[in-house]
């Protein structure tokens, strides 16, 4: 009654069209690792695929930022994403940092798959994080941050929120 389906004929993942420069900053990330003396660090992921980043800020007085770092947990889109993102911010004024896109991350890596997207939204998500962090820590936040939270600082509170729960459920508190 049934045909049955030929599910050896099928390939068990469609492999994922990256471009040169994402492969490439997957392989050689720059400014890969942690950073002990940063002045504004956070993070973000996203429960669904599992992809995490930590962003490191070394900040100077004059608000710009000196030195940026990341840690990944991820595929080679967020890896690239979030490393591409380190580049594009150093030497930048954090408000000129904050107005930096998961698309223009995108667009500087290349292109991205569309099911890749989120891996900009993260690293994005963690840098506003961070620099809201900062200014919060100083005690008032500049009139060009907003006082809710960006869609790309929302993703980067799914992923804390996912960690304390975990923490608690395994007792890691």
């Amino acid at each position: 009654m049934f045909e049955e389906f030929p599910y050896e004929e099928l390939p068990s993942r469609v492999p994922l069209l990256y471009g040169r420069k994402v492969l490439e900053l997957f392989r050689n990330p720059k400014n890969l690792g942690r950073m002990d003396d940063a002045d504004a660090m956070a993070y973000a992921g996203s429960p669904v695929c599992g992809d995490m980043i930590a962003m490191y800020l070394k900040i100077s007085d004059e608000e710009v930022v000196e030195k940026a770092k990341f840690e990944s947990y991820g595929c080679a889109a967020n890896i690239a994403a979030a490393s591409i993102l380190t580049e594009m911010i150093t030497d930048k004024k954090l408000e000129e940092a904050w107005k930096i896109s998961w698309r223009d991350v995108t667009k500087e890596l290349g292109g991205l798959p569309s099911v890749k997207y989120h891996c900009g939204v993260l690293a994005v998500g963690a840098l506003r994080r961070a620099i809201r962090n900062y200014h919060e820590r100083k005690g008032k936040l500049p009139d060009w941050i907003p006082k809710g939270e960006t869609l790309e600082e929302k993703q980067a509170l799914e992923e804390e929120e996912l960690a304390k729960v975990l923490s608690k459920r395994f007792k890691l508190e």
